[in-house]
């Protein structure tokens, strides 16, 4: 995943050991118990369908407006912040390059994450192969030691500067606004990062987390080639706020962050998953308290045994569910882990049918989603002008 980086609560309440800035950078319980029978063939189905050398698919290629990359891409934030401490550079660097090597062309980041450590970790594992992948990155937050958004047309001119030197790079790929600054027009915005791209330092423009109303505005001035918001079997929102149906309208490529529910559609996480509230920002949200850990287990269950007909893994069914809903949408499912990566792209095998992805919706929509997304804190970031 990688477009994520809110602010958690309980980050704030440890300032003593992580400062705000560091913070804002690192963004019906079921009717019955599943058969051990079941159980058993969903973990030796799942077991083979995580062998890296067994993939029977290629890796293809999707447009997110003009720009190329493959179908799926890496997000590469949990490397270096907010899902836990940071990774060990050498596995970090490790992990990006073999996602390289099994044919992910599409590596996510941004200027906020770590702060700038991440840019810094694409930048040397990408360096030897550039002319070989796309990369994306973001600006918009201050990073000054509050939680507040910056994207005043000087800002923006200089930060590239200082993202173009971390990364190693002459050009960036995808330039995103991380979030929609209400202090700076955004036509003021797509102004600069169209003279930006006529300089040849950034290749194409994105939005995270904007309303189809701003994308509309944006794309008059420069067209925006990708449109970044969390999107999963859990989180449906795009569908309904307008945003999926711009992005088809305008020719514009949907990129996922959060994939596979912020780690829930592992099918790894319940009542008893713990995370630390120092460095792990998914322990302020709603949706990750023990109580809703608990309460949301109905939709991990029936992941876990559609996943097992299909001789899959629930992540690889969130992902593949991703693929099959538009051919302009491209997932950036983020790991430190070099099994959960082969895992992750092993979704490209998984063929959804009509008939499967018909199941999958009416499983799911017989249960509820208990918490929200984010907080109320970070969802006061979200753009969601009418």
């Amino acid at each position: 995943m990688a477009d994520y980086n809110p602010v958690s609560e309980a980050d704030l309440r440890h300032s003593e050991a992580l400062s705000r800035r560091d913070f804002l950078t690192r963004t019906t319980v079921a009717g019955a118990v599943l058969p051990v029978l079941l159980s058993s063939w969903a973990a030796s189905a799942a077991a083979q369908a995580v062998k890296p050398n067994e993939r029977k698919g290629t890796m293809k290629t999707r447009k997110l407006g003009s720009l190329e990359v493959s179908q799926l891409g890496a997000g590469c934030m949990s490397i270096s912040a907010n899902y836990g401490p940071p990774a060990d550079r050498t596995q970090g660097i490790n992990v990006i390059r073999s996602a390289h090597e099994k044919g992910v062309t599409f590596f996510d980041t941004a200027e906020v994450y770590g702060p700038y450590t991440s840019e810094e970790l694409v930048g040397e594992a990408l360096a030897p192969i550039r002319d070989q992948v796309k990369i994306a990155t973001k600006f918009g937050f201050a990073i000054d030691g509050t939680i507040g958004l910056d994207s005043r047309p000087e800002r923006i001119r200089r930060v590239v500067e200082e993202s173009l030197k971390r990364l190693k790079t002459d050009r960036i790929d995808l330039y995103y606004q991380h979030r929609i600054d209400p202090a700076v027009p955004i036509e003021d915005v797509a102004g600069v990062v169209k003279d930006l791209i006529q300089a040849g330092k950034v290749l194409h423009f994105g939005l995270s987390e904007a309303s189809a109303k701003t994308i509309r505005r944006a794309h008059a001035v420069q067209p925006v080639a990708a449109i970044q918001t969390e999107y999963s079997l859990m989180e449906r929102s795009p569908e309904h706020n307008g945003v999926l149906q711009v992005c088809e309208e305008l020719g514009i490529g949907f990129v996922p962050w959060g994939p596979v529910g912020m780690g829930y559609l592992t099918g790894k996480m319940d009542a008893h998953t713990t995370l630390d509230p120092k460095t792990d920002l998914r322990s302020g949200f709603d949706r990750f308290s023990p109580e809703n850990l608990a309460a949301n287990q109905p939709i991990i269950e029936f992941l876990k045994k559609f996943a097992a007909k299909k001789g899959a893994t629930p992540s690889q069914i969130a992902l593949a569910w991703l693929i099959a809903q538009k051919p302009w949408i491209v997932p950036i499912p983020g790991t430190r882990n070099m099994d959960h990566l082969n895992e992750n792209l092993g979704a490209i095998d998984v063929q959804l049918t009509p008939e499967d992805l018909r199941e999958i919706d009416a499983g799911v929509s017989r249960t509820e989603v208990y918490g929200g997304r984010m907080n109320a804190m970070q969802m006061e970031l979200v753009d969601q002008s009418p």
